[in-house]
């Protein structure tokens, strides 16, 4: 039999600091733990805001009603590149309806994913563009998805630029490279629990490397769940063990990382004001 995985305790903070998880899928989170649950341990793990993301029409509309339903959620909307073939123009003009709700604080998660291209190339690039668009005029900070479309994506980022509203990567892919490239946008990189895994020599350069007031936090949760838990589901909570990482990475405490991490996550996302 294998050795069995050894969970280690959930790193804490001292009371008055917390971590932001910039980037879940609270409607995506087992159906057998409510969603009131999940946000209440997550809070008392020392994470809050959470950022609850819209993939869809359906999806974005669930956000916006946690975020009016449980004062610590936020949300965000948008079309995944896997769903943008349901693009019409009645979506359209619900997504910008959508987009003037309080507590929307960004557009997304939109992009191009080249890994399952459950919807053509062109598709998502035409939508990828005109979703852009749509962001800009609100105008919100962009979440961007980028699976194995570096260069499509940082052409069409530099084609459109500047963003007076800012953006982030999400659950950021890619190399030191890459990620100077994604900085010169004045976009922000944000660390999923992936940081976390042996062979994820990529990305702890990054984390490295980065400067601080460029790094936000995610679990994109339920999925990627780090290391100790890796293999069950990801909450919230669990983005304590990717804050303790990247601060183990750079030799900093946990304290000052969470702080510098929460001041850039109310930094693009404007809380404060939704």
């Amino acid at each position: 039999m294998g050795k069995k995985k050894k969970h280690a305790n959930l790193p804490r903070l001292p009371d008055g600091l917390n971590v932001i998880d910039t980037h879940c899928h609270l409607d995506m989170i087992s159906s057998a733990i409510d969603v009131g649950t999940t946000v209440a341990r997550a809070v008392a793990a020392g994470v809050t805001p959470i950022i609850t993301v819209g993939i869809d029409l359906e999806s974005s509309q669930k956000a916006i009603q946690l975020a009016g339903q449980y004062d610590p959620v936020y949300a965000t909307v948008g079309i995944h590149p896997h769903n943008v073939q349901q693009l019409d123009e009645r979506i359209y003009a619900e997504l910008a309806k959508l987009c003037k709700y309080p507590k929307v604080v960004a557009y997304g998660e939109i992009g191009l994913d080249y890994v399952k291209q459950y919807a053509p190339r062109n598709i998502q690039l035409e939508h990828f563009e005109r979703q852009i668009d749509l962001a800009r005029t609100m105008p919100l900070p962009l979440v961007i998805h980028d699976r194995a479309a570096h260069d499509d994506i940082l052409h069409i980022l530099n084609q459109k630029r500047p963003f007076s509203a800012g953006g982030v990567m999400h659950c950021f892919s890619g190399d030191w490279h890459f990620a100077k490239r994604v900085l010169d946008l004045g976009f922000y990189i944000s660390i999923p629990g992936v940081v976390t895994f042996n062979n994820a020599a990529a990305i702890q350069e990054v984390v490295q490397k980065i400067p601080l007031e460029r790094l936000t936090l995610e679990t994109d949760a339920p999925f990627l769940t780090p290391e100790p838990m890796r293999g069950k589901k990801n909450f919230p909570e669990y983005v304590m063990y990717t804050a303790q990482k990247i601060a183990d990475l750079r030799g900093l405490p946990l304290e000052k990382l969470a702080r510098i991490t929460t001041e850039n996550g109310f930094r693009l996302f404007n809380f404060t004001n939704h």
